[in-house]
């Protein structure tokens, strides 16, 4: 298996590469992000770790690239507490996973294989469910012609959700697919955003396509009238 590491702190690359090797992978490195980009681009990787604060090329612009050149190598991003994009969901930029540094390495392996074992299935450039549209190159969304604006967090539960469309996720599935692996707050948060995301892609326009199955999770699906409008009432 094949990754690479896209890291400037040489030392903390060094580590990881040694450690990575020791667990039977091949790794190369790369110190910038001019330099992660051509090798991302010129070679076949399993898996890319990719640093967010890169010189000559962050590592936002380094994945948007890759994702505009339909290159969909899974990526774990890893990003820095103080860093400046530390506000910004790690999946908002079109990553896979994530981890905060520092971090353990028994569980960067651990990310590394379930990524490994998920694959990289070419994406469409856009998510589509019925009227609604997520593009991850360009982070916008859509129901029919109109324009819908998220926060970070709401259009990383959207694209979660979206690829899990027809499917009943729990809140502790979305928890640890969209939130801080490090978060140890309540899963009620789930519901809180639930709540939000609803009243962004369903309310206004007099759908209900995000429901809630109780004791089970949420299930977004295809446009639908809303459940009221039938005779019936819809869960939160």
């Amino acid at each position: 298996m094949r990754i690479l590491m896209v890291e400037d702190e040489k030392t903390l690359a060094a580590t990881v590469r040694r450690g990575l090797n020791n667990e039977g992978f091949v790794v190369d490195v790369a110190h910038d992000g001019v330099g992660g980009l051509w090798a991302a681009t010129d070679n076949s990787y399993d898996v890319i770790l990719l640093d967010l604060m890169l010189p000559l090329k962050n590592g936002y612009d380094v994945l948007k690239e890759l994702r505009q050149r339909k290159i969909w190598t899974p990526v774990l991003m890893l990003t820095a507490k103080d860093g400046e994009y530390d506000q910004t969901d790690a999946f908002d930029l079109g990553a896979d996973d994530y981890l905060t540094k520092p971090f353990s390495f028994l569980v960067l392996v651990a990310r590394i294989r379930a990524l490994i074992r998920r694959g990289a299935p070419e994406r469409p450039v856009v998510l589509t469910l019925g009227t609604l549209t997520l593009d991850p190159v360009n982070r916008s969304v859509r129901r029919g012609d109109t324009g819908i604006s998220l926060t970070a967090r709401e259009y990383g539960l959207l694209q979660y959700l979206m690829r899990r469309h027809d499917q009943i996720v729990s809140k502790a599935e979305i928890l640890s697919n969209v939130w801080d692996p490090a978060f140890d707050g309540g899963d009620n948060v789930v519901e809180v955003y639930v709540g939000y995301l609803r009243r962004k892609i369903d309310l206004p326009f007099d759908l209900h396509t995000l429901t809630t199955v109780r004791g089970m999770g949420y299930l977004l699906s295809a446009d639908r009238i809303p459940a009221a409008a039938a005779g019936g009432h819809p869960e939160g």
